[in-house]
């Protein structure tokens, strides 16, 4: 069986470390704080330790969640054929509406649609991977059927 890689650019790669970087950092604060909320007495009543537990808990989750995500990357470089793929920046042209946007493939762990970043696995980047410009492309979402025009692949 093939395993499953995690395809994400170099910056959301870095953007994961630093993440599971701070989160370290504030481990053994947290650890404090547990602590501190033991000594208080009787464990079945207290409601600082058991919120401390709690934030403890979502940390170690989060961080087990973020390492798993960088031991199954594959850092994906940004292809300069012309075709569209993770890491390439995209202009598009709704045909409806003949307004532009610019937006960047990313990887799943990657998106941020305020910021531009939209993922390969959403139904308007599986509809554009692969193409070239100039290309007219019709996405098939959930709420409806659209078509975009591929302006320019960088």
């Amino acid at each position: 069986m093939q395993p499953y890689f995690n395809k994400m650019t170099q910056n959301g790669y870095d953007q994961i470390s630093t993440e599971i970087e701070q989160l370290q950092q504030e481990k053994p604060q947290r650890i404090k704080v547990l602590q501190a909320a033991r000594a208080l007495g009787d464990l079945s009543e207290n409601a600082e330790y058991s919120s401390a537990k709690r934030d403890l808990r979502h940390l170690e989750s989060r961080l087990r969640y973020l390492n798993k995500q960088l031991q199954y990357a594959q850092i994906i470089t940004p292809k300069t054929d012309g075709s569209v793929d993770i890491g390439n920046t995209v202009t598009l042209e709704f045909l409806d509406d003949h307004e532009q946007v610019t937006y960047q493939l990313v990887g799943k762990e990657e998106v941020d649609v305020g910021a531009g970043k939209i993922s390969t696995a959403s139904p308007l980047g599986q509809a554009i991977r692969g193409q070239r410009t100039p290309a007219v492309i019709t996405v098939t979402a959930p709420a409806a059927t659209y078509q975009v025009k591929l302006l320019q692949v960088k």
